[in-house]
């Protein structure tokens, strides 16, 4: 068990910690929310035993171990293989190997009947029960499995660490980890540097891990399927909700309800004894009862109102009509260092296309984007956008492109010019900028400080075609939020790189898969893209079963035709109609949506074309131009859904043909 009492700190007249106290047990599971600067990340330090606090304040049982991740790697110096430093999770019991072995030589040199000859003995019993119990045996097996779960390859065993990048290296700080099982687990973002294969692996470990472990994430959906309870850090107190992500969000509503109606009874009695005191202080005959009350007042512990996001709309300007057809790639080829990155690769997207790009790290994702933007060239092959389309993009290296002189307010405002300040300031707000911070300049803001403000920008210039490459990696839960709201509203085209299933889930109708030089597109969001690969993999297995059932009963076969050909008849008949199930499923989920698009735009046309009926609109000239404005963005609007509806009707005909 680890605790920590008590804890009190303080930054002038902030406090960040205010007397908190908490525990963690064997097998705990914890998801640790909060806003930005809540001190999340300092409180996983304190309890990694990183940074210092008060003697008596962290407590940690005798046989409880601790292992901590924190959100940056520090480069790795050794002059070890990825293997050989992933083996050193096993130090301490490869060193009692050794030991065990010179043991085993010292005892065939040594008078079986000396006093030290059962010493030694006596040492190589317990170093044999402690080896038996740690199945040493197996380390290679353990190594490799959560490397290649991890990511890495088999060729990748024998390269240098000093070969990897930062965000590989994270992911073998994170293998160590696992391979050491500590007690307690301390992951802070450890979702960053996944891919989405590698992020449902480490789900799958995590879910079965024995030990406990306390997680800082953005990700929903992985702090769903992990944790089971939740902890809140707000004004300095923690809070603990019994639940995962989900079930805080939804009993954290309840708690802020009650706690708001207790604050504003608090506020009102204040109110009514303050006035009593004002009232009656002057009276001599009054002067014991507002003695009293102000006794009241001083002994009242006044309740405060918990950090709260504040609900920040926004939306992305009105899409400049562009043609049918968005954007088209034929026989693209692209190779780096005589590496093949792409070969021959070919797809078609159309107007109101919103789609996610997945893959392992290093296939590519990037890149694809790099040279639809114009980024960087390719090979051979052709990009060829729509007519009118107007494309902007958002990469890692416009953060540092950005002007270090100008402030983030001066940034957005030369950036764009039909937007207020207030709309502006309400922008910068949504990417956790809010109050002074919009004043700072550029050359002061951290890394993630200047990928926002990047990201901001960006998506505040008008444009129909956004390649966006994890647009969610500095965001936090509140921000993203707005973000993915806006995505589903906009009504351009979307080619996004993310790993963020929740994110992507709500808004994208594609997923292009890049995998081995090659692109493969899904109909359907995320988790129809994760379905159908578990769906392929179970598939396989069967197929696999079937095969090796079969083998042992060839000759029963030929006996026994007419059962058979029956079975394989009505096996090809299951096929075929899970074939056609698949190709319908996604275009009559996609009827379904633009149905519901178009009947909530025609109710929103007919409630705009009342209003513009009304003679007294016309004699509010810039009432008149906002409705106008409105009414075209919504007929506009209403006829790409109809455009979509239909395209789906007919292939939901054709696919029951």
């Amino acid at each position: 068990m680890l605790s920590i009492s008590h804890l009190d700190i303080r930054y002038g007249d902030k406090h960040l910690f205010k007397d908190l106290s908490v525990q963690v047990y064997d097998g705990n599971r914890v998801g640790l929310m909060g806003v930005n600067g809540a001190g999340k990340s300092t409180l996983l330090k304190i309890m990694a035993g990183v940074t210092g606090c008060d003697d008596g304040v962290l407590n940690r049982a005798k046989q409880f171990t601790v292992a901590y991740l924190p959100q940056e790697s520090s480069a790795l110096t050794s002059g070890n293989s990825l293997y050989e430093e992933a083996e050193t999770a096993f130090a301490d019991l490869l060193q009692l190997q050794e030991e065990a072995d010179q043991i085993h030589k010292q005892l065939a040199d040594i008078d079986q009947h000396s006093e030290s000859y059962a010493k030694i003995l006596e040492r190589q019993g317990e170093i044999q029960h402690i080896l038996e119990g740690s199945d040493i045996y197996a380390i290679r097996a353990k190594i490799e499995k959560i490397l290649l779960g991890l990511g890495f390859s088999q060729q990748d065993m024998d390269l240098p660490v000093s070969s990897f990048s930062g965000g590989w290296i994270m992911r073998l700080m994170l293998a160590k980890m696992l391979l050491a099982a500590p007690s307690l687990l301390l992951l802070d973002e450890p979702t960053n540097h996944l891919d989405l294969r590698s992020l449902t692996w480490v789900e799958e470990f995590l879910r079965s891990y024995k030990g406990a472990m306390v997680i800082i994430s953005h990700d929903r959906t992985f702090l769903d399927k992990v944790t089971s309870t939740t902890w809140e850090l707000s004004l300095g107190k923690l809070s603990v909700y019994k639940g995962n992500y989900s079930y805080y969000i939804k009993e954290r509503a309840e708690r802020k309800a009650i706690e708001k109606s207790a604050y504003e009874n608090q506020q009102a009695h204040i109110k009514q004894t303050m006035r009593f005191v004002d009232r009656f202080r002057a009276k001599s005959t009054k002067a014991k009862q507002v003695q009293s009350r102000v006794k009241q007042l001083e002994k009242l512990e006044i309740l405060e109102l918990g950090e709260d996001n504040r609900q920040i709309k926004f939306s992305f300007p009105p899409a400049p009509a562009s043609g049918r057809d968005v954007l088209q790639v034929e026989q693209l080829c692209k190779g780096f260092n005589g590496k093949e990155v792409f070969q021959d690769v070919s797809f078609q997207f159309q107007r109101g296309d919103k789609v996610a790009v997945v893959g392992d790290n290093g296939a590519g994702k990037s890149t694809l984007l790099k040279i639809i933007s114009g980024e960087i060239p390719n090979d051979s092959g052709e990009v060829i956008l729509g007519h009118n389309v107007h494309l902007s993009y958002f990469g890692q290296h416009q953060a540092q492109e950005l002007s270090h002189s100008l402030t983030a307010l001066e940034t957005l405002s030369l950036s764009v010019k039909d937007m207020t300040v207030t709309q502006i300031r309400s922008l910068l707000g949504a990417f956790l900028f809010r109050g002074e911070e919009v004043d700072k300049k550029v050359s002061v803001l951290s890394g993630g400080e200047k990928s926002r403000l990047a990201l901001a920008k960006m998506i505040a210039t008008p444009a129909n075609c956004m390649l966006l490459d994890e647009p969610t990696n500095h965001l936090d839960m509140s921000s993203q939020d707005v973000l993915q709201e806006a995505m589903a509203q906009y009504d351009g085209f979307i080619l996004v790189v993310s790993h963020n299933r929740y994110f992507l889930d709500s808004f994208v109708n594609k997923v292009v898969e890049v995998k081995d030089k090659q692109i493969t597109v899904f109909e359907g969001n995320i988790t129809d893209y994760l379905r159908k690969l578990e769906a392929e993999a179970g598939d396989a297995k069967d197929v696999k079963k079937e095969d090796s059932s079969l083998s042992p009963h060839k000759n029963n076969a030929t006996t026994d035709g007419g059962r058979e050909s029956r079975k394989e008849q009505r096996k090809k008949e299951a096929l075929l109609r899970q074939e056609r199930n698949k190709k319908l499923g996604p275009w009559k989920k996609r009827a379904e949506e633009a149905e519901k698009q178009v009947e909530t735009l025609e109710e929103e046309k007919i409630e705009l074309e009342s209003q513009m009926a009304d003679p007294d609109l016309y004699q509010d000239q810039k009432a008149w131009l906002a409705t106008s404005s409105e009414y075209d963005n919504c007929q506009r609007r209403l006829q790409r859904w109809y455009e979509k509806w239909e395209t789906a009707q007919e292939e939901v005909e054709k696919a029951l043909l």
